[in-house]
């Protein structure tokens, strides 16, 4: 796999779960890596190992500022733009700020990279663009009508990245990410996602909510999966591979049921009392698809992107991270 050393980079939302995950592996590779987050979702302990280390930079800022944008790239070449506001409940209750952020904070940024001449601009986009499109495997080329606010923002930035490919001459490259998981994910809070939200209750021996009857499915994508392709996505050298939009996942889907007894399998490990927790059903949230699944074949062809872990595997190797996590806090 292509890997990218001796670089300066830019990780927006970096003290966020996903964010902090690219930061650890660039930083390992001998790049010299700045920060932008403002914490309002990202966490001062996930970049806590990294403030020792030179290469690491971290800016207190806002997307939503224009001068921290400037700021923050500063003699840098390639920009890993992470930060937003997720979850589609959120952009519900709270459509405004989700939009000031997602959007406004996104054309920020490219203007910025804009006029700092940044080599390549590799953004996060999001699998709930397919909205109500009923196809699957999800093809790129092929979505629907929005289903939440979070969605039509992130819609947007698509759009606005086209634009300034073509009006600058700009290298950008977004990526669809589905429902990834892994160390670092916030397990708290009214919007944790539902892996770290089930293995949390789990492990209190609390019953966990299942929205719906289970049949819902997912292709839940392992972090490490994300950090290969975002690598991939900063190196090609593939004029083709420019100015587009990836699936980010690993191409197979598990309900909501399934994921629940994957989890329940593992963590008997620590508690045997844990496998006959039954979960409780409550009623489908308003915003959420019924079934995802990812084609990642023009990924493949394109960057040269083939996902390591299924949920499966990526599960083994998260599970000790949460089960360690939460049991020391």
């Amino acid at each position: 796999m292509l890997k990218l050393y001796s670089s300066r980079i830019l990780v927006t939302g970096g003290a966020g779960f996903i964010g902090s995950n690219l930061i650890e592996t660039l930083l390992k590779q001998d790049n010299t890596v700045v920060c932008l987050d403002n914490f309002s979702t990202g966490k001062r302990e996930n970049i806590e190992p990294f403030l020792s280390n030179p290469a690491f930079t971290l800016i207190e800022g806002d997307i939503r500022n224009p001068d921290d944008c400037r700021k923050a790239l500063t003699g840098v070449e390639f920009v890993l733009h992470q930060a937003a506001l997720g979850s589609v409940p959120r952009s519900i209750n709270d459509p405004i700020t989700t939009n000031d952020v997602n959007i406004g904070g996104f054309v920020n940024m490219l203007v910025a990279a804009r006029d700092a001449g940044i080599k390549r601009f590799v953004y996060a986009a999001s699998s709930s663009t397919y909205g109500d499109h009923p196809a699957l495997p999800k093809v790129e080329e092929n979505i629907g009508r929005p289903l939440s606010p979070y969605a039509v923002t992130k819609y947007v930035n698509e759009l606005y990245a086209g634009v300034f490919a073509e009006l600058y001459g700009m290298e950008i490259i977004g990526l669809r990410y589905f429902n990834v998981f892994g160390k670092r994910q916030d397990p708290d809070g009214a919007y944790a996602a539902v892996i770290p939200k089930f293995i949390k209750s789990l492990i209190e021996g609390i019953p966990p909510v299942i929205n719906g009857d289970g049949s819902h499915s997912r292709d839940f994508t392992y972090i490490d999966n994300v950090v290969q392709v975002n690598q991939l996505a900063l190196l090609t050298n593939n004029p083709d591979a420019l100015n587009t939009v990836y699936n980010v996942a690993y191409g197979a889907n598990a309900s909501l049921n399934e994921l629940y007894n994957y989890l329940t399998g593992f963590l008997s490990r620590f508690d045997p009392k844990i496998a006959s927790i039954k979960p409780v059903y409550g009623p489908a949230r308003k915003g959420d698809v019924l079934h995802s699944l990812a084609s990642v074949d023009k990924a493949s062809r394109l960057l040269g992107y083939h996902p390591e872990y299924s949920l499966q595997s990526g599960l083994e190797q998260a599970i000790q991270w949460y089960y360690d996590y939460l049991t020391r806090k």
